[in-house]
């Protein structure tokens, strides 16, 4: 397993989350436009905030599992189970390359 790849991998994934991340924000907290004084108007420009709130939430969440595989990779740990010990089976890590558990202790 190269680690080096993993880590580039991970770390342009990092990016485009942080992106994602940083545009879902903006889109809540930061609008071009104040919000209208009409409660029916303001339903409709809301709407989807709390989607955007979700994957705003969901973006952070990966972001911080992607640092601690960045630090397991520095730490010579990465692809070990952090439950059991056990090697992470490669398919996984190909597929969720921050995954901190093999498939048995992750179900």
């Amino acid at each position: 397993m190269d680690t080096k790849q993993i880590a580039a991998k991970l770390n342009e994934l990092k990016a485009e989350l942080e992106a994602r991340v940083q545009r879902t924000h903006k889109h809540t907290y930061q609008k071009d436009q104040p919000v209208s004084a009409k409660f029916d108007e303001q339903v409709v420009e809301t709407e989807n905030d709390s989607l955007v709130m979700a994957l705003e939430a969901e973006g952070k969440e990966e972001l911080a599992l992607i640092d601690k595989a960045l630090h397991r990779i520095e730490a010579g740990t990465y692809g070990q189970c952090q439950r059991c010990g056990e090697a992470i089976d490669e398919a996984r890590l190909q597929a969720i390359p921050y995954a901190a558990y093999c498939i048995d202790c992750a179900n």
